[in-house]
């Protein structure tokens, strides 16, 4: 793949300053993270804890404040923040990727790998690994949901390949394949699991961020924020792309080069997230058509503008669900369905009424 291809950039469709309005939207969503909640935390009270963490002494008066943004709101920010990223970023590169409006992350089989593993960790881990399993700890649902993310992924693109080459249709078609598959045996571990290994089973299909630790952060933003980064960075060629394989042929991108990193990369950034935070769709299908509707289409915007807003959205859908039901927390896949879900139709009808017109 050619770095210096000069292709074809599509004119934005407002003169909306993407970085400014991005960054302020999610420092926002930060701010608002680390002090709504159950427990409000004051301005006055965010400061002083700021500026113990830069070496001022902590009146007394903020040691619950403290305790509550360092402990339990600061790293769950950041970890929606950067889960948030990766999937918007994901969703981005695959749309423009399979050039469907349609297309997310789950088109290439990483979340319902994920989903096989980790419910077959949940389900088997006793039995295969045995005292193992106590040893791996609270680490071997996120290993076992990436390890299963990226090998669906893998065995989907081995699928899709044909004479060398992987037609985008054939790769949809393996996708498809590698979702039901990996669907009809997470529901046989389903049927096999007892009645608290279908409460976690279902606890962390739901997605949560409930869990996020200090320790998880490093690990997240150099499997998750590093491919975004990296996905950011295919903007030109995903531009010559949407002109046809041919004329992106001609322009010299390396077509099949640039589908393996597009893959790999989303297929990478999605399955950590996922091993963190449990399944958390609509993020990669709403955030960038979101992204296309107030820039445009070139991938320079919406790509580094996917991973932006995608990283406000799921901090606020945190927000959300550990504050509409509070004491108890609803689970954030649900907030970010009900979010996604009412756009995802209301997409299909714009889509439908352009070709009808």
């Amino acid at each position: 793949m050619n770095a210096t291809v000069a292709s074809p950039a599509p004119p934005q469709r407002f003169s909306l300053p993407l970085f400014p309005v991005g960054i302020a939207v999610l420092g926002g969503a930060m701010l608002a993270g680390l002090m709504l909640g159950p427990a409000r935390i004051g301005t006055d009270g965010l400061l002083a804890v700021l500026a113990h963490w830069l070496g001022a002494p902590l009146p007394s008066e903020y040691t619950r404040d403290a305790a509550v943004i360092g402990v339990i709101r600061a790293p769950r920010v950041l970890l929606a923040a950067l889960v948030g990223a990766g999937l918007g970023a994901a969703g981005a590169t695959m749309q423009g990727l399979f050039r469907n409006p349609l297309a997310d992350p789950a088109l290439i089989g990483v979340s319902s790998g994920a989903a096989l593993a980790a419910v077959a960790a949940i389900v088997l881990a006793g039995p295969v690994f045995g005292a193992a399993a106590g040893t791996l700890g609270l680490w071997l649902l996120p290993i076992a949901a990436f390890a299963g993310g990226c090998g669906a992924t893998l065995v989907m693109a081995r699928l899709g390949r044909v004479g060398g080459a992987a037609s985008v249709a054939t790769l949809l078609l393996a996708g498809v394949a590698v979702n039901a598959l990996a669907g009809a045996i997470t529901g046989l571990l389903i049927f096999m699991a007892d009645d608290r290994q279908v409460r976690d089973i279902t606890f962390w299909t739901l997605g949560s961020l409930a869990g996020a630790r200090w320790h998880h952060l490093p690990i997240v933003a150099l499997l998750v924020g590093l491919p975004a980064l990296l996905l950011c960075a295919l903007a030109r060629p995903l531009n010559a792309l949407l002109l046809g394989e041919a004329e992106a042929y001609h322009l010299g991108v390396s077509v099949e080069a640039l589908k393996r990193a597009a893959i790999l990369l989303a297929a990478i950034a999605v399955a950590a997230g996922v091993a963190f935070t449990g399944l958390i769709g609509f993020v990669g299908l709403v955030v960038p058509h979101l992204v296309r509707l107030a820039f445009g289409t070139d991938h320079r915007i919406v790509l580094p503008g996917a991973a932006l807003f995608g990283a406000a959205l799921l901090v606020l859908a945190d927000l959300a669900a550990r504050s509409l039901a509070a004491p108890a927390e609803l689970p954030v896949g649900v907030v970010t369905a009900l979010i996604g879900a009412p756009f995802f139709l209301w997409l299909l009808r714009r889509s439908g009424g352009e070709q009808g017109a």
